[in-house]
C-alpha cells in the first residue's frame, strides 16, 4: 500500500541521514530534474565492512541454534 511505501521511504531517509551525520556515508546531490542523490561509504564506513561480514558469518553459523532456542522459549511461554 502507499502508506507502507511512504513509511519505508521515511525510515530509509532517516537512517541515511543518521549514517551521514555519523560520518559513515557521504551524500552527493546532483542538480538534475528530478534531483539525483548518491551515497557512498566514507573511510570510516568502509572500516565497518569486515566487522559486519564477521557478524553476518557468526549469525549464519549459529542460526539453527538461535531458532531452536527461540522455538523452545516460545513453547514455554505458551
Amino acid at each position: 500500500t502507499r502508506r507502507y511505501v511512504r513509511r519505508c521511504i521515511s525510515v530509509l531517509s532517516n537512517t541515511l541521514r543518521v549514517l551521514e551525520a555519523d560520518g559513515l556515508l557521504k551524500r552527493t546531490v546532483f542538480p538534475e530534474v528530478p534531483v539525483r542523490v548518491e551515497y557512498e561509504l566514507t573511510d570510516t564506513g568502509r572500516s565497518l565492512v569486515p566487522i559486519i561480514l564477521s557478524l553476518t558469518e557468526w549469525a549464519q553459523n549459529h542460526m539453527a541454534s538461535i531458532m531452536q532456542h527461540r522455538k523452545d522459549f516460545e513453547s514455554k511461554e505458551g
